[in-house]
């Protein structure tokens, strides 16, 4: 049985629309006008239990309405879904126990206690053993390297350990599946590499299911084998990521600094050369061409490396590329 099942499900709010201008403005007190936005547009789509799904796309594009729709908070407006067999809005209490979720702007650790009282009272709720609940404790701690972390009041986390502790906390009851909604926003390369890895980690000794929402194409790479995305609340591409990347995600853009200052007439073969400074210069370059291997290679014959950073186009850029490739065969 697929851990999710998704047929039509379409949401609708009803916004009350803003008037312009005083007399309006008055007017709109006492008759206020309503317009109806479609957040979520008929999708339909399946992940099977175990996977790690990517649920991707760019700011209002319905990702978080339908995971809330998918964790009961939300009731559709039409279509059907399934979580792990469940009806999410209709037998929300059953599936909270089966299920672990993380809004990533939303925390839900105490923010003046330690991450461990919070711990322990959800250990409570989901009616844990006391010794269960030590033990998982303990194998959480060791997963995501928070033991040190655990007796800190949450308020004097950095983010980075803060959202560590967030996903960990969801993981505490041995859920089936885990609904992820931006849990790397806003966090530096390696606070994001530290939530990736233990994710990965226990989504396979568990078995764990994964519906992973957002922004950053690393986490695709780095977490899922299969991706969905989703623009102005339509599916508009499903395939696997290695797709994904060969079709999609060619270009790269690089950052370098070297030891020395950069010649003025820094130049190399394949490669776009966007910006040179006194000790850096930035690159693009498509890698169908232009092997990464070649573009390193070159730039090791130009002086001693500090430091450089490889970067995918924004997820905008990609979702422009697909609505671009649907309309030329259109």
């Amino acid at each position: 049985m697929p851990a999710i099942e998704v047929r039509d499900l379409r949401k609708t709010f009803r916004t009350r629309r803003k008037a312009a201008g005083m007399r309006a403005s008055l007017r709109a007190l006492v008759r206020p006008a309503y317009q109806e936005v479609e957040a979520v547009r008929g999708i339909t789509f399946e992940m099977e239990a175990g996977e790690v799904l990517g649920f991707i796309g760019p700011n209002g594009a319905g990702k978080s309405t339908t995971i809330k729709m998918l964790t009961g908070i939300l009731y559709p407006t039409g279509g059907e879904a399934r979580v792990l067999g469940l009806v999410p809005w209709e037998e929300r209490r059953a599936l909270a126990y089966r299920i672990g979720t993380v809004f990533g702007q939303r925390p839900q650790l105490w923010y003046h206690l330690p991450a461990v009282d919070t711990f322990r009272l959800f250990g409570k709720i989901y009616e844990m053993e006391e010794r269960d609940l030590t033990r998982r404790i303990s194998e959480l701690a060791e997963a995501f390297e928070i033991r040190d972390l655990l007796e800190i009041p949450v308020r004097k986390l950095s983010l980075g350990q803060r959202m560590r502790c967030e996903v960990a906390a969801s993981f505490l009851h041995k859920p089936q599946l885990l609904l992820l909604d931006e849990p790397s926003i806003g966090l530096d390369v390696v606070a994001k590499q530290h939530i990736r890895d233990a994710i990965r980690r226990m989504s396979r000794q568990e078995g764990v299911g994964v519906l992973l929402t957002s922004h950053d194409a690393g986490d695709l790479e780095a977490l899922c084998k299969r991706v969905i995305i989703i623009n102005h609340g339509q599916i508009v591409y499903r395939d696997t990521v290695s797709n994904l990347k060969r079709r999609y995600l060619t270009t790269k853009e690089v950052g370098v600094r070297f030891a020395e200052r950069v010649p003025a007439d820094f130049r190399m073969e394949g490669v776009e050369v966007l910006k040179v400074g006194r000790y850096g210069v930035k690159l693009r370059f498509d890698a169908r061409r232009t092997p990464v291997e070649r573009v390193l290679s070159g730039l090791g014959a130009w002086g001693d490396l500090v430091d450089i950073t490889i970067t995918d186009p924004p997820l905008e850029t990609v979702i422009a590329r697909i609505y671009q490739k649907a309309a030329d065969n259109g």
